[in-house]
């Protein structure tokens, strides 16, 4: 399996309306702090336009919903990957991507067979409070040669200065999140992005 290099995450359907319109391949619905109802509307109408516009959506932790929508694509957190009914997430014939901060992550991670491996956070991040340090660029390097050809996703305080160095390292897709959120001018951000993973999108194997 192969991933966009531009891997953009949001926190609702208005921010999918926005942005993926302007080339968007891969995003991940990332909600917190919302009652179910609202969340299963929230799917439903981004799942809808990714798929007007050919982009690729990952439900963030609500796999029930996920499975509920027909989504495809799930990412899970550690925790949330503790409390998961991986069968049924299979069953259903969703693809699996699960976070990682340290050796016993990925050693979890990996014994459940996911579709992608994310690790973070690279740089520092004002996206959450974060127990981890920085794991900076080389450890994007070990984690590749520990996860061979399983897709590297490379999260955490990456802006568009930094995204050579992770894809040089090892990382296969760069996730965004506050550096277009909290950018002035997120539609110009973004349009930047895809113009920085260009080069590295055309070197994806056809």
């Amino acid at each position: 399996m192969r991933l966009d290099p531009f891997y953009l995450i949001v926190d609702s359907a208005e921010w999918i309306a926005r942005l993926v319109p302007l080339g968007v391949k891969l995003v991940q619905l990332r909600i917190k702090d919302r009652t179910e109802a609202e969340i299963r509307v929230e799917i439903r109408t981004a799942k809808a336009i990714c798929s007007a516009y050919g982009c690729q959506l990952i439900v963030n932790d609500y796999w029930k919903l996920a499975i509920d929508a027909g989504c495809d694509f799930l990412h899970l957190g550690q925790e949330d990957l503790a409390e998961a009914d991986l069968s049924a997430i299979r069953a259903a014939g969703l693809r699996l991507g699960l976070s990682t901060h340290d050796e016993a992550e990925l050693e979890m991670a990996l014994a459940a067979e996911p579709d992608y491996v994310a690790l973070g956070p690279v740089y520092p991040t004002i996206l959450k409070q974060m127990k981890w340090a920085p794991q900076g660029l080389e450890r994007l390097r070990e984690w590749k040669a520990r996860i061979g050809s399983l897709p590297l996703v490379a999260i955490g305080g990456l802006n568009i200065d930094r995204i050579d160095g992770v894809f040089v390292h090892g990382a296969d897709s760069a996730a965004v999140v506050t550096d277009i959120t909290l950018n002035g001018d997120p539609e110009a951000r973004t349009r930047e992005w895809l113009e920085a993973t260009a080069r590295w999108r055309a070197a994806l194997p056809s």
